[in-house]
């Protein structure tokens, strides 16, 4: 064995295989592989194999598009066939609920580039005459997807590695994996130790005992999947002989299954409820090649399904049931980055569509090694999206309800309900007796609407699912019985009571708990500089002023954004998003100097904060305060601790909504007290608590920038409008390389539209753009109807050619196309009067 090497990757799968074979690619032929006993012997030798390209995410889309391409590429290069079979994917749609979904994804796919035909039930028919097309209301096809042999993949992958200079040790297993003083790798294994400069996790099912071995938790449990294998059919093996196109893998969402052809017969793969977590204390040392006994009966709800869509499947017998492991995150997506609080330690674990994403995952990880950053924003994938809460009891609730939600109908205001309520803000129970309706975010309960007292779903629309199995498009019912909320692609039930809550906001006052937002303290001698040189804004000289700013990447994206108050002398409060903490904490860690002249100290959970705002902000809270709440002696976008009655708090005066207010950031042990005092003093101002919902409405009034939409490191900070936030003057993190794209032309501009004639539906984000000539121009990147200037809007990334105000283009909103005209920034307020009245 080697004694040192650039990289290692540990574990022989696809995913490992192809994180070496791509950084081969990028030039360091210095990489090893480890593998504990062949190459893949753990889940990706009973892989099914499929390559559906269909995926809600943005980010993950582009992943498996560039996999389906690249593995046709892998074959030419080596010489070796993987056993690409580009059958097409054909989803059958059985509800309007299902057809808007398909329509939704439509338009994302539309702006990543990959083709999706739109079938009629006699055109599937026609590709697929074994299936009975009764019910059907349509079909999506992608025609460039299929089916591939992942052994014959993985074979491939590991000669084009090898041929580029890669090592792969088979039989060989890692026991111990220590960073060094150095900073190196040292891994041990039973053949030997080898140091390296990364380390990259691939193990699978071994996941949690990896992380075990560097003391991280990687929130990633296997889920037991089966699927069937029939005898062969006749009608099939008469295809055959007559030479006719293999049918396809054909996908019936509403019943929560796919199905192929397999060597003259048929696979079955069901995606049941109740499939267990398996291997929760990790496989056996010796595991290798493993299945479980199978379970047919959890499949007979599935089964029966699909011999009434596909007769002859109920007219063969069965040859094998394979029932193996499969990894699974709790928000089904991968982990693809960096492991949080370890130099040059990288994750790239729980795929679940493993053989898909492979290609995809080992490209852009290899791109984030080697040259510092991905290329694509993958936030959705990076692995501290979760926090320290995704322990194993969680895991094993949420990974068992993702695998049992993988054909189910993904809306927009979907709100899963497993390990919930798991953190909750004082005020939470106070919440919910106001009609709160909540949704998570980072393990944390936040309520995103609320439901008038008595409220219910009128008796027709209880229990109306859209999935057949599952009755999956209404929320989970509250704790006394009642069902408030119907999920959907178009406006809800719960609109119209955003829209008043949004009213209340605007005429009178609210008060929203954003408690959950991430909050850190910088200090030290060294802060303030530290600080100047990673931020592209300045921080404020003096004590009291608030700032936004941004850390960019190399190339001048955006990475991550934060909002600025120096409390104390040398102490600086810094809050973001509440879903970004352990990504944002973990950001400022690798960036902080190592000398001890910074501090960074965590108080997400040490801190509550509750947005008042409104009209009558100001003449409530004067109820509560001695400090002067008037603008020349708190004007916009400065702080000052007040007292809140016998309570303290930092005011800042500033929100996401764009109202007279202040955001209150307290002990959180006073929260009740605080919140309490503001319902009391607030009664005769006609305040109540508002939303996330009514927040979002808002905010795309404002046109306000949300990270991994508007903000990316997809588009330069310039792209994304943020001039007024960049300091040129002085040197920061990315600086040179903004300046240098600036120089060479931007490429998107960021603009906000109004969206003309529509009735119940508005953009959602990742709808495709039009110019009048019917060519893409842009995607947006939220959306909603702004209630304060009754219009339906959406914030968009365009070319900049087409981005003048006055321009007039049209968006695709699930199928259907609505004249949209580019307007000025900030619909509501442009002049921000509001804010600093």
């Amino acid at each position: 064995m080697k004694s040192h090497a650039r990289a290692v990757v540990v574990g022989g799968g696809v995913v490992g295989v192809s994180t070496l074979y791509h950084l081969a690619k990028k030039g360091w032929s210095d990489v090893v592989l480890i593998e504990r006993k062949e190459l893949t012997s753990g889940s990706t030798w009973h892989a099914a194999g499929l390559l559906p390209l269909f995926n809600l995410s943005y980010s993950v889309g582009q992943l498996h598009k560039y996999s389906v391409n690249f593995y046709e590429e892998l074959q030419q290069e080596t010489g070796m066939n993987v056993g690409f079979s580009k059958v097409s994917n054909i989803r059958l749609a059985r509800t309007k609920d299902r057809w808007d979904e398909y329509m939704y994804y439509a338009g994302i796919a539309e702006t990543i580039g990959v083709k999706v035909n739109i079938l009629t039930p006699e055109q599937v028919k026609e590709i697929w005459p074994l299936c009975e097309t009764d019910g059907l209301l349509g079909a999506i096809q992608h025609p460039d997807d299929g089916y591939i042999q992942p052994a014959d993949l993985t074979q491939a992958l590991a000669k084009g590695a090898r041929d580029r200079g890669a090592t792969i040790y088979r039989n060989t297993t890692v026991t111990a994996i220590e960073q060094q003083p150095d900073g190196l790798w040292k891994v041990t294994t039973d053949k030997g130790e080898i140091t390296a400069e990364h380390i990259i996790s691939c193990t699978g099912s071994f996941a949690r005992k990896t992380g075990e071995m560097v003391g991280i938790n990687i929130p990633v449990l296997p889920v037991e999947h089966q699927y069937i294998v029939t005898e062969p059919h006749p009608a099939i093996q008469e295809r055959r002989r007559q030479g006719l196109p293999e049918m396809g893998v054909l996908r019936e969402s509403d019943s929560a299954w796919y199905m192929r052809e397999e060597a003259g017969g048929l696979i079955l793969g069901p995606y049941e409820v109740g499939a267990p977590v398996c291997y929760v204390d990790g496989p056996s040392a010796e595991s290798e090649y493993e299945l479980f006994q199978e379970e047919l009966d959890r499949l007979m709800p599935h089964i029966e399904t699909a011999i009434a869509r596909v007769p002859a499947f109920g007219e063969v017998g069965i040859k094998k049931v394979y029932n193996g492991a499969i990894a699974y995150t709790p928000d089904g997506n991968p982990i693809v980055g960096p492991a949080p609080g370890l130099k040059n330690f990288w994750l790239n674990e729980g795929h679940s569509f493993g053989i898909t994403a492979a290609g995809g995952a080992g490209w852009q990880l290899a791109e984030w090694i080697v040259d510092g950053e991905p290329t694509v924003d993958l936030m959705g994938v990076d692995p501290r999206r979760f926090g320290p809460y995704a322990t194993e009891g969680y895991l094993i609730a949420k990974n068992e309800e993702a695998y049992a939600n993988v054909f189910t109908m993904h809306y927009p205001d979907e709100e899963r309900s497993a390990a919930r309520p798991l953190k909750t803000t004082p005020i939470y129970d106070k919440l919910k007796k106001l009609g709160g309706v909540f949704g998570s975010v980072y393990g944390w309960e936040r309520a995103n609407w609320y439901a008038p007292e008595g409220y219910e779903l009128p008796e027709s629309e209880k229990g109306v699912g859209a999935d057949v199995i599952t009755n999956h498009n209404y929320a989970p019912a509250l704790d006394d019985g009642r069902y408030v909320e119907k999920w959907s692609f178009r406006r809800s039930n719960y609109w119209q009571h955003v829209g008043n809550e949004v009213k209340n906001v605007t005429q009178n006052v609210g008060v929203l708990d954003m408690s959950p937002f991430a909050k850190i303290e910088v200090s030290g001698p060294g802060a303030r500089a530290w600080l100047e040189s990673i931020f592209a804004n300045a921080i404020p000289k003096k004590r009291g002023r608030i700032t936004l700013a941004h850390i960019l990447t190399p190339a001048g994206g955006v990475k991550a954004e934060f909002t600025i108050y120096e409390w104390a002398p040398g102490r600086f409060y810094m809050v973001s998003a509440g879903g970004l903490e352990a990504h944002d904490h973990d950001l400022l860690w690798r960036l902080a100097p190592k000398d001890g002249s910074v501090t960074l100290q965590p108080i997400t959970q040490k801190y509550g904060v509750l947005v008042l705002a409104g009209p009558k902000s100001r003449d409530l809270l004067k109820k509560l305060t001695r400090t002067s709440l008037e603008n020349k002696d708190f004007p916009w976008l400065t702080a000052k601790q007040i007292s809140v009655g016998v309570a303290t708090a930092h005011a800042l005066r500033v929100n996401f909504v764009g109202e007279l207010g202040w955001e209150l950031h307290h002990p959180i042990e006073m929260q009740n007290y605080i919140f309490d005092k503001l319902m009391e003093a607030g009664a005769e101002f006609g305040i109540k608590p508002f939303g996330i919902r009514a927040m979002v409405s808002m905010a795309v009034e404002k046109s306000y920038r949300n990270m991994g939409r508007e903000l990316s490191i997809e588009y330069n900070a310039y792209e994304s409008g943020l001039e007024r936030f960049i300091k040129p003057e002085k040197q920061f993190i990315g600086r040179d390389g903004l300046l240098a794209y600036k120089e060479k032309g931007l490429k998107w501009n960021f603009s906000t539209l109004e969206v003309k004639g529509t009735t119940d539906v508005d953009a959602r984000g990742s709808e495709a753009i039009y110019n009048e000539a019917g060519q893409v121009v842009g995607r947006v990147t939220s959306g909603g109807y702004g209630w304060r200037v009754e219009k339906s809007l959406a914030l968009a990334m365009l070319n900049p050619e087409h981005s003048a105000i006055g321009t007039r283009l049209k968006v695709k909103i699930l199928g259907s196309l609505y004249d949209a005209e580019v307007v000025g920034e900030s619909p509501f307020d442009p002049d921000n009067n509001v804010l600093r009245a």
